[in-house]
């Protein structure tokens, strides 16, 4: 019986870019304890972040922007300046992301001025407030594994799970009620959404 000899399909390594490396590349270092408002703000934030449209890797520390154009959410390597005026008017703010998986926004001095995004963000805000009415602790609403969002999207939400469970493991706040954490933290999470 002859043994046929394996030959790797790929012996070049192209397209070995996968889940494994991406895994690693999105673990949250550096988490710490944050209070109860700082927690939410992160994850609201975040999660308001993820929900854009994007197909490029994110990278800790690079300034994005966030659109709200054509009834969607949009993050950008491009600025509003390097746009025409109806996009510069549609931008959210400057995103960045951080070692810890989580994301901040700086608001746009000219989100005020565009009644389409405010009211994007407030409904953001009535969604995610209605998903945290619930005796469930808060880290079961977390995003785990979300089908519905795209590879990057998916990865750094998951990613955000595991960053804000180390934070909240660390301030001691695990198996607290979801509506408990509104109570404590408050329920506005960003400038213009209440």
């Amino acid at each position: 019986m002859k043994i046929a000899r394996y030959s790797a399909p790929n012996p070049q390594g192209k397209g070995l870019t996968g889940l494994l490396p991406d895994w690693e590349y999105t673990r949250p270092r550096g988490a710490i304890a944050k209070s109860s408002p700082q927690v939410l703000a992160d994850y609201f934030t975040s999660m308001l972040v993820l929900s854009a449209a994007f197909k490029f890797k994110p990278v800790v520390g690079r300034d994005y922007y966030l659109y709200w154009m054509n009834d969607r959410w949009s993050l950008s390597l491009i600025g509003p300046s390097e746009w025409g005026a109806d996009r510069s008017q549609a931008c959210v703010g400057k995103c960045v992301l951080h070692a810890d998986m989580t994301w901040t926004i700086s608001p746009s001095v000219k989100l005020g001025e565009c009644e389409p995004a405010m009211k994007a963000i407030a409904g953001f805000h009535d969604a995610f407030v209605e998903r945290l009415r619930s005796d469930a602790p808060l880290e079961h609403k977390l995003p785990g594994y979300v089908a519905e969002l795209p590879y990057y999207q998916r990865l750094f939400a998951s990613a955000l799970s595991r960053s804000l469970k180390s934070s909240m493991t660390l301030g001691g706040q695990l198996s607290i009620k979801s509506r408990d954490w509104l109570e404590k933290g408050g329920q506005v999470f960003f400038p213009g959404a209440s």
